[in-house]
């Protein structure tokens, strides 16, 4: 088995999978948690204590499920369920906590993109299921914003794939190949403006794929009441609120895999393999705290909601756009320098 997973150190595989499973999901609702509270310290308010979401599910667990009249039951029921689940089996493909992805030999960054829609998907299907007209309003937009912004992050993934490809005869769309050769050791001047061009453009995705203000178009609270989530209640909305808390986790750590890999315990000579992977897993919460900073909280402070044609444009042209001129920077250094 653990040949099968490329671990062969049972201890490291019992990490992986604590890490996982357990820790990824609780340190993905503290970091809600820090993500409301320091929206409300910029807006002037006090806001929610930081373990507000541990409560939220918790008090979620315990409400009664409701299946409003006229919904497709099974289909209800199932949408959170595959919401969770699909949430939870990013977390097997992306390096988290300074360590390798529990299933890292058997996937690769394309597979993640294709994950990252399903939970979209089952939003949608379970928008559509509840029989709500602010659900179905919800769901179209979900199912926009979703199409809209795959252009940009296919752009990202494929340009440092055909950049990294250069250098090794390992498949460069593996993310342990992608850590192994960061793309600003490979890149000159130009490079790194392109390449700090694709960072932007993977932050500007990161918050449309954690459904925040500004393209929170799909739940809307002040236009439709909720949207996706309007009918669910109980433990299915509980299910919906944690998948929406992991695959917000798992977006970020997948930025820190794609641009920024490195490890802190090979820099300050740390040799003892208990104290390094401590170290190399505080110092990867914190990158993903920055990220979460800039991508999500600092930009929902600072901006309203975009009408669904301006996502559209944002995603579709303006950010593939960007990509696409990161990209061509990238290519352009090869020849240079």
């Amino acid at each position: 088995m653990l040949n099968l997973l490329g671990i062969d150190n049972p201890l490291e595989l019992a990490v992986i999978i604590v890490g996982s499973f357990i820790l990824a999901p609780v340190f993905g609702m503290l970091y809600r948690g820090i993500d409301r509270k320091l929206v409300a310290r910029m807006q002037g308010r006090i806001g929610p204590p930081i373990i507000q979401p541990f409560r939220d599910i918790r008090k979620l667990l315990m409400k009664e499920n409701i299946i409003p009249d006229g919904a497709i039951q099974w289909l209800f029921t199932a949408a959170p369920f595959i919401a969770l689940i699909a949430s939870a089996l990013l977390l097997l493909y992306i390096p988290l906590f300074g360590r390798g992805a529990l299933l890292g030999g058997t996937g690769d960054a394309i597979l993640v993109l294709y994950l990252l829609i399903i939970p979209s998907l089952a939003f949608v299907l379970g928008g559509f299921a509840s029989s709500s007209p602010y659900a179905t309003v919800g769901a179209q937009r979900e199912m926009v914003l979703m199409m809209s912004y795959e252009f940009p992050l296919a752009v990202v993934i494929v340009t440092l794939a055909s950049r990294i490809g250069l250098v090794t005869n390992a498949n460069p769309f593996m993310l342990a190949t992608i850590a192994a050769n960061p793309i600003w050791n490979l890149v000159g001047p130009l490079g790194i403006v392109g390449a700090l061009i694709l960072v932007f453009t993977l932050i500007v995705v990161t918050i449309g794929e954690a459904a925040k203000v500004p393209f929170d178009i799909a739940e809307a609270e002040t236009e439709i009441a909720g949207g996706l989530l309007v009918e669910y209640s109980g433990r299915n909305l509980s299910l919906f609120y944690l998948a929406d808390i992991i695959k917000a986790f798992a977006m970020v750590s997948l930025v820190v895999a794609l641009f920024f890999p490195y490890n802190l315990s090979p820099l300050v000579g740390i040799g003892i393999p208990v104290l390094a992977g401590i170290v190399d897993g505080l110092f990867f919460l914190i990158k993903v705290f920055v990220v979460m900073f800039l991508s999500i909280t600092l930009i929902r402070t600072a901006m309203a909601r975009f009408k669904i044609s301006q996502v559209s444009y944002i995603y579709i042209i303006a950010m593939t756009l960007i990509a696409l001129v990161g990209s061509i920077l990238i290519g352009i250094d090869l020849l240079v320098f």
